[in-house]
């Protein structure tokens, strides 16, 4: 894992731990040996540590996450490596992330490619960098920059590192290693982060705080790392040490870590197909097709133009395609505005977009995706088509959040090559992407699906067939009790304010104002047949009108109706009901209980593989907060006996329809977690 290498008086340390140069127990050993190696040999002037591969170290081994580490401890080899009387250069190329940026911050040196990338992400998973991050970095940059890059768990560029001090020189990408050994030759003395003074920026912190205060709120892990920051400047660093070691080992143990390092872990664990053929290759995508160029449709255009795959978009009318690929060239020019692209990369992508109203010209491609109205006859109608004309092998998928596969599949002599791909709104920014799989979908499709699914930045979960899939299904009792709550005397804003306050981006009634009241209504307002059906009938149909279950005025921002509330209380009467006083408790019984409760008659079913990937499914397409790790892990610290007994005792609200789930029952009874 560690190898040495003697050029003249330079020794240089070699990380070699593929895929990313993790620190583990064999190199933080190898690291600690080498280091000592190059203190004892007088020929020995300076020491250059680099990593083999891709990048410099991508920190921590995952490996050892929820363990006992191993002697060595970071912190102690990081301090040996400080404490060398010989240079010690850090050659820095592709990334050096967590523990790899505090082993580069150790050394009295970093000598970074011009392409290199830097970052202290720990936040991301509930944590701050434990082995001098917080210390070491404020000394070379100031409080300021240092609680822009900790907090944010963000990369810096290596460029805006040498512009700083992070980074004291910047070398060719093909000639690292010679420029780290030019470098080396010219530095005589150790300059030691440690033995550097913060500058005083009492102002920094505190607006810091003022401006993230609301990002920030609720979240245990950047209130540690601003504590630990300003502790650099407030305490000597053997001191600010021992602070950031507590800080670490708080978060370590706190639910808001646990449930990050879950998601962190399910993510990847939600790739995983458990009854796929290991011999199982993808097919070959080279092309794709895009049935529909409306916000959906054009939404997964871009994800596919954005990763250099051509599409073909299908629309029915001129007027409508020219409205589409309008939309997506103004997405993207508006992304080359604010800096995330250039425009070269906006003409590059609309240079692979081929729009046409020539629905035959799907043909010519590997997989179809169809996002149209969502209309069990309108899409049998166009996998009716699609059978005739696509190419053998290609695949064919529907982008349907709630129709079933099976019965598309069925309109076809290849269901093998039908498989749902549920992408989310927008379909350009979400990362989730549900994958359908039907009872006859091939293997190879299912595979070829995630394998793709990956390769445009999504986050794959596989789902089983069943109205709604896994996301919708748990949303339905959701919003349905949300309705029922406002007609038993709750507002729209005391349900929706318990809900931001659990950290949800939105409740479900701002949601569904966003999204359209009027989404599946029948249009006809004499045929009132629920509440959404009585806002509907008097012209409330969420933001696009500025009136839904709020009032919004012209910059989208809501506030309570009388006349919402005056339509509730209506229908509420005709339906026999008197309002009365309604807790916050339930309503989260009522609403998030409940949807715990489908979630886990969902993995019962089979429909969801594993109770992790209702988690993934929750935070990456629904705004969960990540802090409290998804619904079925949230289920768990709460207490499924909790859960359960509080069903139980509001069983007489939850309407007929109501089950508790045997598998919730059963865990709850049994004294385990939440899963198959």
């Amino acid at each position: 894992m560690i190898h040495t290498v003697s050029h003249g008086d330079i020794l240089e340390i070699q990380i070699a731990n593929p895929p990313v140069n993790a620190l583990a127990a064999g190199v933080r050993q190898g690291l600690t040996e080498a280091i000592a190696q190059g203190q004892s040999d007088p020929a020995i002037t300076a020491i250059i540590i680099r990593g083999n591969g891709k990048l410099f170290s991508g920190g921590a081994d995952i490996a050892e996450f929820d363990k006992p580490i191993e002697d060595p401890l970071p912190p102690v080899i990081f301090d040996a490596i400080e404490a060398s009387a010989k240079p010690v250069i850090a050659a820095i190329h592709g990334m050096a992330l967590g523990g790899g940026l505090e082993l580069a911050l150790a050394c009295h040196y970093r000598v970074a490619t011009k392409g290199a990338k830097l970052g202290l992400p720990e936040v991301k998973l509930g944590l701050l960098p434990g082995a001098g991050g917080t210390q070491r970095l404020p000394r070379l940059i100031g409080i300021s920059a240092a609680l822009d890059m900790i907090v944010s768990g963000s990369t810096m560029s290596a460029t805006r590192a040498k512009e700083l001090g992070l980074v004291d020189a910047l070398a060719d990408d093909a000639e690292l290693l010679r420029d780290a050994i030019a470098f080396a030759q010219n530095v005589s003395e150790p300059r030691r982060s440690s033995a550097l003074i913060v500058a005083t920026e009492p102002e920094a912190l505190e607006q810091f705080v003022s401006a993230n205060a609301r990002r920030l709120k609720g979240q245990d892990a950047p209130q540690a790392c601003i504590e630990a920051v300003k502790a650099s400047a407030e305490l000597p660093f053997e001191e600010g040490m021992l602070k950031e070691r507590a800080l670490f080992a708080r978060l370590m143990n706190g639910d808001q870590s646990k449930s990050l390092r879950h998601i962190f872990f399910a993510e990847r664990t939600a790739a995983k197909i458990d009854d796929m053929p290991k011999d199982v290759q993808p097919r070959a995508v080279g092309r794709v097709g895009v049935i529909g160029a409306g916000t959906m449709g054009g939404g997964i255009a871009m994800n596919f133009l954005s990763a250099g795959i051509p599409v073909t978009i299908v629309e029915m009318t001129q007027e409508a395609l020219e409205r589409g690929v309008g939309i997506i060239r103004k997405n993207y020019e508006t992304s080359a505005a604010r800096g995330r692209i250039t425009s070269d990369q906006v003409g590059q992508a609309m240079g692979l977009l081929k729009p046409t109203l020539d629905f035959g010209s799907l043909a010519e491609c590997d997989l179809i995706i169809e996002a149209v109205y969502e209309s069990m006859g309108v899409k049998k109608e166009i996998f009716s088509k699609l059978d005739r004309i696509a190419k053998p092998g290609a695949l064919l998928a529907s982008n349907t959040s709630y129709l079933d596969i099976d019965e598309i599949a069925s309109v076809t002599g290849r269901p093998q090559d039908v498989v749902g791909m549920h992408f989310f709104s927008p379909a350009n920014v979400m990362k989730l992407l549900e994958v359908v799989r039907g009872a006859s979908t091939a293997p190879d499709v299912l595979a070829t699906a995630m394998e793709l699914s990956r390769r445009i930045g999504k986050v794959p979960v596989v789902s089983g067939v069943c109205h709604g899939f896994i996301g919708n299904r748990m949303l339905l009792p959701q919003l349905t009790n949300a309705i029922e709550l406002v007609l038993d005397g709750a507002t729209p804003a005391q349900v929706d304010k318990v809900h931001a306050d659990f950290g949800m981006p939105m409740g479900p009634f701002l949601m569904t104002d966003l999204a359209g009241v009027d989404i599946g209504w029948h249009r006809d307002p004499a045929r009132i047949e629920s509440l959404r059906d009585a806002m509907c009938a008097e012209g409330r149909l969420g933001q696009k009108v500025n009136a839904g279950f709020y009032d919004y005025d012209d910059k989208r921002r809501p506030s309570p109706s009388p006349v919402a509330a005056k339509i509730i209380a209506g229908f509420a009467h005709k339906q026999g009901r008197g309002a009365r006083q309604i807790s916050d408790e339930e309503i989260i019984v009522r609403t998030l209980y409940t949807m715990v409760n489908e979630g886990a008659k969902i993995l019962d079913e089979g429909i969801a593989q594993r109770a992790s990937d209702i988690d993934v499914v929750w935070v990456f397409g629904y705004g969960w907060p990540a802090v409290k790790g998804g619904p079925m892990h949230w289920a768990n610290t709460v207490g499924l006996t909790d859960i359960v007994n509080s069903l139980d005792a509001y069983k007489d609200r939850l309407g007929t329809d109501f089950t508790l789930s045997p598998l919730l029952s059963a865990c709850a009874a049994q004294g385990r977690a939440l899963d198959r």
